[in-house]
């Protein structure tokens, strides 16, 4: 009885490995069922004792082959991550759609500025420790490139219908129209992949150079190696090169890292100031401006910029820009009367509110003054935060292609900025240590300079520093763009400036973390 069932067994065995090996003839083979194929067949053919022996030995493969498992079944560390991934996925997107209100009650906020503030976020808890000139730890690294992909895949599904012509099976040409991928995502989408990857890559290059490196404020290298420029951030740790300063080549590698950068930053500025001037105005920005330039910007600013004559550089030098808050207020107020002016331009009713008796060719030069010295601020103070005007048009824009472009755009420059201000923190302390040298070697030579040369050198090397280092002597836009403010200098009238939303403040610098924009609710 027991010799029948084992027969049976086998015989059953034989059965279904047939069919599977009948079925799979046409696809992939596997070497597993081309074995089990060739042992079953010697069992069919004979029923000797010997033939038996071989069916034992055919056998034994199969017994020793584990049964197959599904990738996603299988134990270890792959599903376990995928399961995280998969968890983590869904919880972010639950909040895309939510528009961040857990409660569901539909009070959220609008899907861009919940995909924006999600894209800020996440730069935050990514860079906001990049505290050093170092590479990016490896997990950090890989949860960026994974999550931002995340948030970036919705652009994927944002077309438009562009014409195209298909070819039936009859060889007629018909016009059809299918979809593509939106222009201006098309176009900046990836060029932005393109320089997150170049600052990614700008912080590797730093492994495994070892003549600068960070010591902790509160040690006592740590107070020696305070500076006016490291006390200035007490939130970071000061720089500490070797006494005689960096070696030429890593002094050339840090001034080559420092333009690449620099080229990348004005790359994103770009791309955020082309943006911003193409997201709509809220109306309730309009509804809370006054109803002519001369109100909002006030009397002797309004009557400084409406003169016969007119001198940008002037006009400012005569202004009180001694902190942030008094630039901010001029750049708001400025930006207010351009509002004011290019609406009235459009303005064909003159019973309107928004009418005027002002000539529109006058209106239209004061508008180019006004822009005009929105970009002479931008150069100066390259570190403002976002103004009212730009606050208003993330937190009330309703485009999401837009919304991604613009906070995208943002981080990446703050990330530059961060990454361009440590490089300098280097090249500031590496100055300092040279000019220590040549005054040890001035005083080793029994003083041959005089007291006055020496000044003069040293508030010489001390400016060419200050214009190296100091980021308001950087390149600006205007530069990147090919640009130039040359002609306003050189004639009486001004050039018609190019509208450029000014550079915003950098959250990774000064607060050590990214801010979305207020009043988000």
């Amino acid at each position: 009885m027991v010799a029948a069932l084992e027969r049976g067994l086998s015989a059953s065995k034989s059965f279904n490995f047939k069919r599977m090996f009948e079925s799979s003839s046409t696809k992939h083979q596997q070497p597993q069922t081309i074995v089990i194929e060739n042992g079953d067949s010697h069992l069919v053919e004979s029923n000797t004792p010997e033939s038996q022996n071989s069916d034992s030995l055919s056998e034994s493969p199969v017994e020793s082959i584990p049964p197959m498992i599904s990738p996603l079944n299988r134990p270890g560390k792959r599903p376990d991550r995928q399961q995280a991934d998969t968890e983590m996925l869904k919880d972010r997107f639950a909040k895309l759609l939510l528009g961040e209100d857990m409660s569901g009650g539909g009070k959220g906020v609008s899907s861009a500025l919940a995909l924006s503030n999600a894209i800020t976020n996440l730069a935050a808890s990514i860079f906001g420790e990049q505290t050093k000139l170092q590479p990016m730890p490896q997990d950090r690294q890989a949860r960026w490139k994974k999550e931002i992909d995340w948030l970036l895949s919705v652009t994927d599904h944002i077309v438009e219908f562009v014409p195209s012509q298909q070819m039936s099976k009859d060889g007629v040409c018909t016009e059809i129209m299918v979809t593509r991928q939106r222009g201006d995502l098309l176009m900046n989408i990836p060029a932005l992949r393109k320089l997150d990857a170049m600052l990614i890559d700008t912080l590797d290059n730093f492994k495994g150079h070892n003549e600068f490196y960070y010591v902790s404020r509160d040690s006592e290298e740590g107070k020696q190696a305070s500076n006016a420029r490291s006390n200035d951030k007490w939130w970071l740790p000061p720089v500490k090169v070797p006494p005689g300063g960096l070696s030429e080549p890593a002094r050339r590698m840090l001034y080559f890292q420092k333009d690449s950068v620099t080229q990348v930053q004005k790359a994103a500025m770009a791309i955020n100031a082309q943006v911003l001037s193409e997201m709509a105005i809220p109306e309730s920005y309009i509804d809370s401006l006054p109803k002519n330039g001369r109100a909002s910007l006030g009397d002797s600013i309004y009557k400084s910029i409406t003169e016969e004559w007119f001198d940008p550089e002037q006009f400012l030098s005569m202004l009180d820009m001694s902190t942030e808050h008094k630039v901010l207020d001029l750049k708001n107020k400025i930006e207010a009367s351009v509002v004011i002016w290019k609406r009235k331009l459009h303005v064909k009713d003159s019973k309107s509110s928004w009418g005027s008796a002002v000539s529109l060719e006058k209106r239209e030069l004061f508008e180019e003054r006004a822009e005009t010295i929105l970009v002479l601020l931008k150069q100066k103070f390259p570190g403002l935060p976002q103004s009212s005007l730009d606050i208003s048009k993330i937190q009330f824009n309703k485009d999401v292609g837009q919304a991604v472009l613009e906070s995208y755009s943002r981080i990446l420059e703050s990330l530059a900025y961060t990454v361009m201000s440590r490089i300098e923190d280097v090249l500031y302390t590496d100055s300092l240590a040279l000019k220590e040298t040549l005054l040890a070697e001035e005083t080793s030579d029994g003083g041959r300079t005089t007291e006055t040369d020496s000044e003069s050198a040293g508030s010489s090397n001390s400016g060419e520093e200050t214009e190296k280092l100091d980021p308001r002597y950087s390149k600006t836009l205007l530069d990147f763009m090919g640009w130039s403010d040359n002609s306003s200098k050189s004639s009486d009238k001004p050039t018609k400036s190019p509208g450029l939303t000014p550079k915003k403040f950098s959250y990774l610098e000064n607060l050590n973390g990214f801010r979305s924009p207020k009043a988000r609710h």
